[in-house]
């Protein structure tokens, strides 16, 4: 299940989007202002974000650009402001698409698959050194194979789709949660890393870089 992250301030249209969208099999993360929304952004993995511009504490655009910064995912803007440089600011700051209200709930959902579409599936991580299929489970590195257990496998596979992104703690563990592995802490987290660090890394090749005290990115 993709997960969206929908940051409009007004709430009759929040909740008519987020009924909308969960009905259509979407999870919704929603917020009303930015502060709401870096919350989530914080503490949730999510695949597209939904951003309105007009925000009581802030702007769309002020928050596309702090989110771009923390998480580059594809960013669709939803907004009144129809005009020129506003179209064309929300392009510059790196949105994928811009629809300007009132629209389409249909028309919306069309835009949000072709965009995850786009976005492709991963089933295999190949960098000549390096080879996971995630198809058949497997790790290779030059004729050693090895497979991975399920829990190896969620964790590697947030963590390449989340490329040069830093992933919390507490960001990996709710994800893994939602996906049916119920790791209790960061402790137990740190033990399944190291043991895909052992599978993964060698002659001079390191993939998963430990911020102290905050998640791991892979490099």
């Amino acid at each position: 299940m993709n997960t969206i992250l929908l940051l409009e301030d007004d709430i009759e249209l929040n909740q008519t989007l987020t009924s909308y969208l969960e009905k259509e099999g979407y999870a919704v993360l929603s917020a009303h202002n930015c502060k709401d929304g870096r919350a989530l952004v914080n503490t949730n993995a999510f695949e597209i974000a939904l951003l309105d511009i007009n925000l009581s504490d802030g702007t769309g655009f002020e928050f596309c650009k702090w989110l771009k910064e923390h998480n580059n995912v594809p960013v669709l803007f939803l907004s009144a402001r129809d005009l020129e440089e506003d179209i064309l600011n929300g392009y510059e700051l790196g949105a994928t698409d811009y629809i300007t209200k009132p629209f389409s709930l249909k028309i919306l959902l069309k835009k949000i698959e072709l965009i995850l579409k786009g976005t492709k599936e991963l089933n295999i991580y190949d960098d000549g050194f390096l080879n996971i299929d995630f198809e058949l489970g497997t790790i290779k590195i030059g004729n050693i194979v090895n497979a991975m257990t399920p829990t190896e496998y969620k964790i590697l596979k947030k963590l390449i789709e989340h490329k040069g992104q830093l992933l919390t703690y507490e960001i990996l563990l709710n994800a893994l949660w939602d996906q049916g592995i119920e790791l209790s802490d960061k402790h137990t987290l740190a033990v399944n890393i190291n043991r895909i660090r052992k599978k993964i890394e060698g002659e001079g090749h390191s993939y998963i870089s430990n911020v102290y005290g905050m998640g791991y990115i892979w490099k």
